[in-house]
């Protein structure tokens, strides 16, 4: 039974666009601005995985646009390697303690990959609610 507000109460963002992946390579996500959120959350999934896997890179950075460098393992809520994803229709998630405004993902694909992939950032904690 739910009986709390969780609508109001996120943000929904594209953190990386659903595409192919047809090669061990890292792929660079969308930044994502979490200003006015306390929390945020990166949900990851595979379509079809025809061969190889795939796992998430989480950076910050301060500025729009700015250096962006990896978010230290201690600022996750689980590691980038749990988010490996080798199975077709398979989904997984790792929370972020971000110290910058902006994060980032990018999927580092492996082992021949051949992938479709996506991922979904969840911020989370609004400082005013109900979120826009």
């Amino acid at each position: 039974m739910s009986s709390v507000d969780l609508k109001n109460n996120i943000k929904q963002a594209v953190a990386f666009n659903i595409q192919t992946i047809s090669s061990d390579t890292t792929t660079a996500g969308t930044e994502i601005d979490t200003t006015g959120f306390e929390s945020a959350t990166i949900i990851f999934q595979a379509g079809v995985v025809t061969t190889g896997d795939a796992t998430l890179l989480v950076q910050e950075s301060d500025t729009s646009g700015g250096t962006f460098t990896d978010v230290a393992d201690d600022d996750l809520i689980g590691l980038e390697t749990s988010t490996k994803l080798d199975t077709s229709n398979s989904v997984t998630r790792i929370g972020v303690l971000n110290s910058k405004p902006f994060i980032k993902v990018s999927v580092v694909s492996a082992n021949s990959a051949n992938l479709i992939v996506s991922a979904i950032a969840v911020l989370g904690s609004p400082l005013s609610s109900p979120v826009a």
